[in-house]
Order: C-alpha cells, then structure tokens, then sequence
C-alpha cells in the first residue's frame, strides 16, 4: 500500500511541476552561491558568479539571456550571452546552448574580447512550487582562443513565475 500511495504522491507532484515548465512563464537562475568550479588550460579551479534570465516561448522551451563575472588569476572573465533551454517533459532535466560574449582581462593589462559557444546540461530539483537547487555541467567553447575553451560544473538556483 506504501508503494501505491508513494507512486500517487509523484504523480501528483510531476503534474505539479509540468506547470512551471509551460508557455509564458518566466524563470530567473543566479548562482546565488557564487559555486563555479571549472577546469581549463588558464586557470584550474575558479569562483564565479552568474544569473540567467528567461521565458517559456512554448512548453519546455525556455529563451534564455545570461550575465556573468569571475575574478580567478591570472585572468578575470566577464561575460554576455543569449540561448535556449530544452526540459524533457516534466522530469526537470534540460539541455541548454547559446553565443556568449566575454571580455578577458590579464594581470598586467592586457584585454581581449572572444566570442564562443556554450553547451550545458542539468536538472531543475523542486524545493517548492516555484523554487529549485540546478546542478549543471558546462561546456565553453572560444572560437579564436581554445586555452580559454572551459569544461566545469556548477550550482545554482531557480525561481519559477
């Protein structure tokens, strides 16, 4: 009976979540915990901070704008960006990509401006209704520079309207 009444309650909740998922909603993502490790040819392990910022155009469909900055030696990064977020049905799983623009700035002076394309996966878990903790792993690609290419993973948080 424990089992029954377990699978109901998932249900219910999964048709709780399909909600948030749908069109014309809005989502708001910082990394409010300032947690983003990465691992490149530059800098081996980094804090950063980021915030995204969308709408569902369809269901599952979410246009994303991004904002971010990172001060790690011996290069600070500070970048602006458009994508898209795909969530498979109402599990919280997504998939993401977009063009970004960065702006390096070495120890020493000297500036370079790279434009590159992003990838990310991760999953959307519920706290509530509106609010959720998005484990995610990225990938950034740099067209003119591969050093600056980054792998890394991230936690952040997402706010449902």
């Amino acid at each position: 009976m424990k089992k029954v009444a377990l699978v109901f309650c998932l249900l219910i909740a999964s048709m709780a979540v399909k909600a948030q998922f749908e069109q014309g909603k809005w989502i708001v993502n910082p990394s409010l915990t300032g947690l983003d490790f990465t691992y490149s040819n530059n800098d081996k392990i980094k804090f950063g901070i980021g915030g995204k910022v969308g709408t569902f155009l369809i269901d599952g469909v979410a246009l994303m704008v991004e904002a971010g900055a990172d001060w790690s030696r011996p290069v600070d990064a500070y970048t602006l960006g458009t994508g898209a977020r795909y969530y498979f049905n109402s599990t919280g799983v997504y998939l993401g990509g977009g063009v970004d623009l960065n702006r390096f700035r070495w120890k020493g002076g000297h500036n370079s401006t790279e434009w590159g394309l992003g990838l990310e996966a991760g999953y959307a878990y519920f706290l509530s209704r509106t609010v959720t903790v998005e484990p995610g792993v990225y990938y950034k690609w740099r067209f003119n520079d591969s050093d600056l290419s980054k792998f890394g993973v991230k936690i952040g948080f997402g706010f449902y309207f």
